[in-house]
């Protein structure tokens, strides 16, 4: 039966087990074998990434084509407006083509959130605000070149869950792991 690993991937590390510097790789965290990533997040993002031992699971939750949600908790820079709200719940313009719609909404700061090691930039002058938000595909950096391209850039993005499988309360470099069917 196939397996999986839910992760709490910190920031800094990349989403693969080889690299130059062993302590920026998931094998700093992860030490169980044969266990590969199905999907990314890039070094910058923090959360929820799924590992497993089978490699049609790990086709089934990373491909566009099974549109399994991924929702995110986003902080920008400054208040999210209404209009850049409908903007990226319709779909925007990318230089790779237009975004399918999303499921996305204005939140208060998540009170749950663990610190972020280093911390975002903060400046006096220029507030922040949070959004959560679903997205279906996964083209390269998508919520970050989304955000910026309605005028709001990312300061920190943390997935916190893919299709049914939930972040939880695994703190940063935290797993679990679990029997699964397909899906």
């Amino acid at each position: 039966m196939p397996k999986i690993l839910l992760l709490n991937k910190p920031f800094g590390i990349v989403s693969q087990f080889s690299g130059n510097v062993r302590a920026e790789t998931l094998a700093s965290l992860i030490s169980e074998k044969g266990f590969y990533p199905a999907g990314r997040l890039d070094k910058h993002s923090e959360g929820l990434l799924i590992l497993t031992n089978d490699g049609k699971l790990q086709s089934q939750i990373s491909h566009p084509r099974f549109k399994l949600g991924k929702t995110y908790l986003v902080q920008v820079e400054n208040e999210i407006s209404t209009e850049a709200i409908a903007v990226l719940r319709d779909g925007i313009l990318l230089n790779d083509g237009l975004t399918e719609p999303a499921i996305i909404n204005r939140i208060i700061e998540p009170a749950n959130i663990w610190n972020r090691d280093p911390p975002i930039r903060e400046r006096k002058s220029i507030p922040t605000s949070w959004i959560r938000i679903t997205i279906s595909e996964g083209k390269n950096r998508q919520i970050r070149r989304m955000t910026a391209a309605a005028g709001f850039p990312t300061l920190r993005l943390i997935r916190i869950a893919i299709g049914e499988w939930c972040l939880g309360h695994l703190l940063p470099g935290q797993f679990m792991q679990k029997q699964v069917e397909y899906i």
